[in-house]
C-alpha cells in the first residue's frame, strides 16, 4: 500500500505518438534574425513557406527584414536545375547587397523530401563566397515550433572558437574550432551527460559506484567536502531572449558576484562565445536540449542543469543553482521573489483556484505549468509535443516540488499527444481555461471552451522577475474578458429585461 502511494505522488509520463500540431519551426527566424544583427536568414522552401514567414511575421513595409526566400518552383523539385547554381547566385547576390558576417540556410520540409544536400555544398559555397554558411533544419516534419531555434543554435555551437591565440603583430584572436573529429561512442555519450556537473579543484574523493544510464555503466565518484572551483572557468549563457531580458539576467547574476563570459547567440556573429572543456554553459529555454546535447558532446561544455528563469520561482532556483556551482550563497534572493509575488496579487486572486490544460505548442509547458501552479492553479494536463528528460531534469524536480508544497494533485503530462483524445478529456475536465495552439483556438472557443494561444508567450518576454507579470497578463487576460462580457451580460439584462423576455 505504501508502494502505491509512493508512486501517485511521482509524475506520470505518457506518450500518444500523436502528430506535431505546432507552429511551423521556421517562424524562428523572426526573432533570431532581429537578435543576431549582422545575420541574414535564406529559407530554401516553397511559395507556402514563403506565404506564412509573411504573415506570421507581420513583416511592415518600411522594415527590410534580413531574411529571404529561396522559392523552389517544379523544376527544382524535379532535380532539373542544379541547386548549387542557384544558392550561389542567391549568396553573392545577399554579399552584394547586405555583406553580412553570416548566412544562415534554413532546410525546410520540402528539402527534407527533395533530399537537397544542403550541408555538403554549404563548406564549397562558404569558400567562394567569402562568408561562413550555417546550416540548420527547421522542418516541421521532425522539429517542433521552437526546435527550430534550436537547430540553429546547436550548428552555431560547432562555430564557436576555442580559446584564444596570439598572433604576428602581438594581438590576441579568438582560435576556430577544428571540425576534424565529432565521432563518440554511445558509452562517450553517456559519461559526457553525467560528467557535465562542474569541474572543481579535488581534496578528497571517499566513495566510487557504478550507476546505470541508458543501459550502460559508468563510474561515478562522490566527495564529502566543499570543494572550490575553478578560477579558469566561465560561464556562458545559451537562448535567444530580447536584449532587454539578457541584460536584467546579467545584473541579478553581477549582483551575486557572478560574470558571464557570453551568450549563444550574440548580438553579433564575431562576438560568439569561446566554448572549450573549461567552459560552463546553462541554458535559459527548456527547448534546447539538442543545443546542450552539442555543447557538452562536441565542445566539451560542462551543462548547468538548472530550472528554466520563467516565474520568480523559477529564476530564483535558476540563480540559486548557478551560484551553487560557483560556490557562492545567494543574496537577497528570498526577499527578491517575495515582493515580485506581493506585487502579483491583484492578478492572483482572479486565476486562484481556477484550472487550466495545456495541448502543447510551443515546448515552454512544463515552466509555464510550474509557475501556474505556484500562482494557484490547478493544471490537469501537460501536453508537450517533445521533451529531454534529462534536459529538463531540474524542472521536473521543481515542479514535483511545487505540487507538494501547494497540495494539488501532480498534473498528468503527455508527450505527443493525440488531439482527439484531448478533446474528450477537455469536455469531460471542463478547465477554465485552455492554452493551445491556434489551429484549436477558434473551434474550442466555438464550443464556450476558454482558450488562450500559447505562441503569444513564446513572443513576449516571460523571462526573469520583473517579466512575471507579462506572463500573468496573458493567462489572466481571457478570463477578465469573459468576466466584463459577464457583467455587461448582468448589466443589460437589469436595464432591459423585456428584451431578455423577447429573446
Amino acid at each position: 500500500m505504501t508502494n502505491f502511494l509512493k508512486e501517485k505522488e511521482k509524475l506520470t509520463f505518457e506518450c500518444e505518438t500523436g502528430n506535431y500540431h505546432t507552429f511551423c519551426p521556421i517562424s524562428c527566424v523572426s526573432w533570431l534574425y532581429q537578435k543576431i544583427e549582422d545575420s541574414f536568414f535564406l529559407v530554401i522552401g516553397t511559395k507556402t513557406c514563403g506565404y506564412f514567414l509573411q504573415n506570421a511575421l507581420g513583416v511592415m513595409i518600411f522594415a527590410e527584414p534580413r531574411y529571404a526566400m529561396a522559392e523552389l518552383e517544379e523544376s527544382d523539385i524535379s532535380a532539373k536545375l542544379n541547386d548549387y547554381k542557384e544558392l550561389k547566385r542567391l549568396c553573392f547576390q545577399i554579399k552584394e547587397d547586405r555583406n553580412p558576417s553570416v548566412i544562415v540556410w534554413i532546410g525546410t520540409c520540402t528539402t527534407e523530401i527533395i533530399k537537397m544536400d544542403l550541408e555538403g555544398m554549404a563548406p564549397q559555397l562558404e569558400k567562394e563566397i567569402g562568408i561562413p554558411i550555417v546550416v540548420a533544419r527547421a522542418n516541421g516534419l521532425d522539429y517542433a515550433f521552437t526546435q527550430g531555434e534550436d537547430t540553429v543554435l546547436a550548428a552555431m555551437a560547432q562555430r564557436c572558437p576555442t580559446g584564444m591565440v596570439g598572433t604576428s603583430d602581438g594581438t590576441m584572436e579568438p582560435k576556430l574550432q577544428d571540425f576534424s573529429d565529432f565521432g563518440q561512442t554511445k558509452q562517450e555519450h553517456s559519461l559526457s551527460i553525467l560528467n557535465s556537473a562542474p569541474t572543481f579543484s579535488e581534496k578528497k574523493v571517499v566513495e566510487k559506484e557504478i550507476v546505470q544510464f541508458d543501459g550502460v555503466d559508468v563510474l561515478q565518484t562522490k566527495t564529502n567536502e566543499t570543494q572550490n572551483f575553478s578560477q579558469s572557468s566561465n560561464l556562458v549563457l545559451f537562448g535567444s531572449i530580447p536584449n532587454t531580458v539578457a541584460t536584467q539576467l546579467k545584473l541579478e547574476l553581477n549582483k551575486q558576484g557572478i560574470e558571464i563570459a557570453g551568450w549563444l547567440p550574440s548580438t553579433r556573429y564575431s562576438d560568439l562565445p569561446v566554448l572549450n572543456k573549461d567552459t560552463f554553459v546553462c541554458g535559459v529555454n527548456p527547448f534546447l536540449s539538442r543545443t546542450a546535447t552539442t555543447l557538452m558532446r562536441r565542445r566539451k561544455c560542462k551543462l548547468i542543469s538548472a530550472p528554466f528563469p520563467i516565474g520568480p520561482d523559477g529564476t530564483r532556483a535558476w540563480i540559486e543553482k548557478i551560484c551553487a556551482v560557483y560556490g557562492k550563497k545567494p543574496i537577497g534572493l528570498e526577499q527578491r521573489e517575495t515582493k515580485i509575488w506581493e506585487s502579483l496579487e491583484d492578478s492572483l486572486k482572479l486565476i486562484r483556484g481556477k484550472s487550466v490544460f495545456f495541448m502543447g505548442d510551443n515546448l515552454l509547458e512544463i515552466s509555464l505549468a510550474r509557475f501556474l501552479i505556484r500562482c494557484g492553479m490547478i493544471v490537469y494536463e501537460i501536453g508537450i509535443p517533445y521533451m529531454d528528460r534529462r534536459y529538463q531534469a531540474a524542472e521536473l524536480s521543481l515542479l514535483e516540488k511545487t505540487c507538494f508544497e501547494m497540495n494539488v494533485p501532480f498534473p498528468r503530462i503527455v508527450e505527443k499527444p493525440d488531439n482527439y483524445y484531448q478533446i474528450s478529456r477537455i469536455r469531460e475536465l471542463q478547465p477554465d481555461l485552455v492554452i493551445t495552439g491556434m489551429a484549436h483556438a477558434n473551434p474550442l472557443e466555438a464550443r464556450n471552451i476558454t482558450t488562450k494561444w500559447s505562441v503569444e508567450f513564446t513572443f513576449s518576454q516571460i523571462h526573469g522577475f520583473t517579466n512575471a507579470r507579462d506572463i500573468l497578463d496573458l493567462v489572466t487576460r481571457p478570463l477578465r474578458r469573459n468576466q466584463n462580457i459577464q457583467m455587461f451580460s448582468e448589466f443589460q439584462n437589469a436595464k432591459n429585461p423585456s428584451f431578455v423576455q423577447n429573446s
